[in-house]
């Protein structure tokens, strides 16, 4: 549908969230259509990766959840477009255009009136919290979740096993964590898994 369009084109195509990571800080597109739910990753944290690592890539989200919680998490994701399985051809269409042209675009039956109200409320509300997580602890987490031992992500991250330590202690602290598998469970749930190396 989109290589139909005279304006637009598809530079790459990924099996998932991480390959799709590793695409854009190859090909830098200006858009990225990323799935909600995906295997490895959600479009979210996709969405949260891509905007440190490609900045100026607009990331438009398809979903099949009009839940109010989905739609505000992405925007807090500063994602450009949230738009559902069930709309057109003609609506992803036009979402993907009003990424490329700086606007954001949430699908009927999310009104476009309601976008400012969504996104002031995305500012308002009270982060979660692995967004609170600096990108070393998101680094730390996807490691200790993938099964590295503490002196082996010393040596990867090429830092101090002390430090490894008090990163690890500041995870579950902010997580309300206490257990390794309780770190695993969260990050799988969350999405944030794998890291991106």
């Amino acid at each position: 549908m989109i290589e139909g369009e005279g304006d637009l084109s598809v530079v790459g195509e990924a099996g998932g969230g991480l390959e799709a990571i590793q695409l854009v800080e190859t090909l830098h597109p200006d858009i990225l259509v990323v799935d909600l739910k995906m295997g490895d990753m959600n479009g979210i944290e996709v969405a949260r990766r891509i905007g440190k690592t490609s900045p100026k890539t607009q990331v438009v989200i398809l979903s099949m959840h009009s839940d109010e919680s989905y739609v505000l998490e992405a925007l807090q994701a500063r994602v450009s477009g949230y738009v559902l399985k069930d709309s057109t051809g003609s609506q992803l269409l036009h979402a993907i255009r009003e990424a490329a042209a700086g606007h954001r675009y949430l699908s009927p039956p999310l009104s476009e009136k309601a976008i400012e109200v969504y996104a002031r409320n995305a500012e308002a509300t009270t982060l979660q919290p692995h967004e609170k997580l600096s990108p070393r602890e998101r680094e730390l987490l996807s490691l200790l979740t993938e099964g590295y031992t503490n002196t082996q992500i010393a040596e990867r991250l090429c830092v101090s096993r002390r430090t490894v330590d008090a990163h690890r202690a500041n995870l579950k602290r902010k997580l309300g964590i206490r257990s390794q598998a309780q770190l695993i469970r969260y990050a799988l749930e969350h999405g944030i898994l794998p890291s991106n190396r």
